[in-house]
């Protein structure tokens, strides 16, 4: 693995502190609030530590209450709803200087057979003719609200070998297209060992489908997003039903898009796909969208 993969996983790897009280720490963060990625993940982590081990994710309904503070812990406590015959309901609440910092509401089953269809995968470039993130934001460094700005966000992107489909909304700011948007990402290295887990692969992929899911809108628009000082956005929301086993560290199409934006607001809608074709997880998120004045 990279270091910086081996870094993130040790982000997820949560002290245990009580049977059911978990800690963890933060990265340093490009804003001033944790990222909304990781806190869905570490919170997923918590709550798959105290389900069996033959019950996997299969959907998580989120939401961001308060800026997380990238420099003090987090206490994640779950709360054990219900242990079913195949279903598991675990809630874990997020806290930072005594106050509740995010929400989540997970549930795990057993594997079952069952009717099987989905939606066909949309047309994508193969994700190895596309640029790395390396080769694509330092193009566009001058556009971003500080030079440094595109060598911190591949900081904080190390982990993940993110390719953007389409052009990214900072290389097309002000001029509006189709609020549609696709990224390849996988991690970058290959997971073996005691990391190679469902849980961990699951909680990897919660934590990249913070990252590009509002794209759609601002591309709706011809707005740049933060990076280039034209919009202000956070997280609200966020949801994730887990469709069929999958590994992180194998592409992934992210197939994003918006239908709405309004007061204030926000709506993306994404589909992941594995490279060959099969839906693996669907993601709804709503996030803050405001122009500064």
């Amino acid at each position: 693995m990279s270091k910086a993969l081996d870094d993130l996983l040790d982000l997820l790897d949560l002290e245990r502190i009580e049977q059911d009280i978990f800690r963890g720490l933060s990265r340093s963060a490009i804003v001033p609030r944790v990222f909304g990625g990781q806190v869905a993940a570490q919170a997923l982590v918590a709550a798959g530590r105290t389900v069996p081990e033959d019950r996997t994710a299969h959907s998580l309904h989120a939401y961001f209450l308060r800026p997380g503070d990238p420099g003090a812990p987090i206490v994640y406590t779950v709360d054990r709803i219900r242990d079913g015959r195949s279903f598991t309901t675990r809630r874990v609440v997020a806290v930072q200087h005594g106050q509740p910092v995010f929400h989540l509401s997970a549930s795990f089953q057993e594997y079952e057979e069952g009717l099987e269809h989905q939606e066909p995968m949309p047309p994508a470039p193969d994700p190895d003719t596309l640029p790395t993130a390396e080769e694509t934001l330092p193009r566009y460094a001058d556009r971003f609200l500080h030079p440094s700005v595109a060598e911190r966000l591949l900081e904080a992107r190390a982990a993940v070998d993110l390719r953007y489909a389409q052009e990214p909304p900072f290389a097309t700011a002000g001029q509006p297209r189709e609020p549609r948007s696709q990224v390849w990402f996988r991690t970058n290295g290959t997971l073996s060992g005691e990391v190679d887990t469902p849980l961990t692969h699951t909680c990897l992929m919660t934590y990249v489908s913070d990252m590009t899911l509002l794209d759609s809108i601002l591309l709706a628009h011809g707005r740049g997003g933060w990076a280039v000082g034209d919009v202000v956005g956070a997280s609200l929301d966020h949801a994730m039903w887990f469709h069929r086993p999958f590994r992180a560290d194998e592409w992934l199409l992210y197939d994003q898009e918006s239908p709405t934006s309004q007061g204030g607001r926000g709506l993306g809608r994404g589909r992941i796909f594995t490279r060959d074709g099969r839906l693996v997880a669907s993601v709804i998120q709503e996030g803050v969208v405001r122009v500064p004045r």
